[in-house]
Parts: structure tokens; C-alpha cells; sequence
């Protein structure tokens, strides 16, 4: 399957989806709702056999919070960046997709972590590096008096 192809087929799965051919993977940008099921089908589908999650990371884009996956079909030798943009910054919520692939379960306690982006059924849930007396130290409104850290 070449890019168009797998646009095509991501299209037919997420009509909503913004597909854009990025410098070096096909670039995927889905609402929160549309996430989950997308990623699922990715990893099931014999034709995609997305089976390896790389890369989970989280973003504050200013006035949107997100996360950012990285996924490699190790049979078919195809890559795909998956986006989902928040706009909730008060409680930014994704599904997890933990259960699609356990690489993630770090990931998304990492992105809790630090910029305080919630994963609905996520296995264990809490902070991973900082106690609850911290805010979320990668959000560009963070501040912090003590360390000298403004926005």
C-alpha cells in the first residue's frame, strides 16, 4: 500500500480526517472522537498491520493541547504520524491506546506527566516523574516563581 492508498483508506475510516503528505511520513490529523477506532483500525486491518507504536509524544500548540503518534507497519514497511489536537486545555481527555499497543502505557503517563493531557482507560494513570505538587512544567503557560520559570 503507497500513500495514497493509505490515505484513501484512512479517509474511508475517518471521513474527518486532514491528510497531508509530510516531508518524510504521511501526516494524519483526526478529532479526539475519531482517534481510537482509527488507531485500532490501523493496527487490525491485514492490509496496514500498524503493530509498532515508536513514538507517543504530547504538544502545546498555544490555544490547542495534543498528542502525536508514530507508527510503523514492521510487515508492510510503512509509517504514519497520527495527530489529535485538544482544544479543552482546563481537561484535555484522549482515549488511551494502551491496549492497542502496551509501548504506550509510558508514553501517555509521560504526556499526563507533564503537560496534563488524561488518557480515558489508560491502566495506570498517575504522574511518572514530578509529585502532584507540580503543575505541568511543558505547557507554555507554565510558571514557576520558585525555579524562575515564566511564560
Amino acid at each position: 500500500m503507497d500513500k495514497i492508498q493509505l490515505g484513501e483508506f484512512i479517509k474511508s475510516i475517518a471521513g474527518e480526517a486532514e491528510i497531508r503528505d509530510g516531508k518524510q511520513y504521511l501526516e494524519v490529523t483526526v478529532p479526539p472522537s475519531v482517534l481510537y477506532k482509527l488507531a485500532r483500525k490501523l493496527r487490525e486491518n491485514e492490509e496496514t498491520q500498524f503493530d509498532f507504536l515508536f513514538c507517543l509524544t504530547g504538544v502545546d500548540w498555544g490555544a490547542d493541547l495534543g498528542v502525536i503518534y508514530h507508527m510503523r507497519s514492521t510487515i508492510y514497511n510503512h509509517t504514519v504520524v497520527l495527530k489529535s489536537r485538544i482544544s479543552d486545555r482546563e481537561n484535555p481527555v484522549l482515549d488511551s491506546v494502551t491496549d492497542i499497543w502496551q509501548t504506550a502505557e509510558f508514553h501517555e503517563r509521560e504526556v499526563y506527566d507533564l503537560l496534563g493531557i488524561k488518557f480515558n482507560n489508560h491502566p495506570d494513570l498517575r504522574r511518572l516523574f514530578l509529585d502532584n505538587s507540580w503543575g505541568f512544567p511543558l505547557r507554555k503557560d507554565y510558571v514557576d516563581d520558585i525555579n524562575i520559570v515564566t511564560k
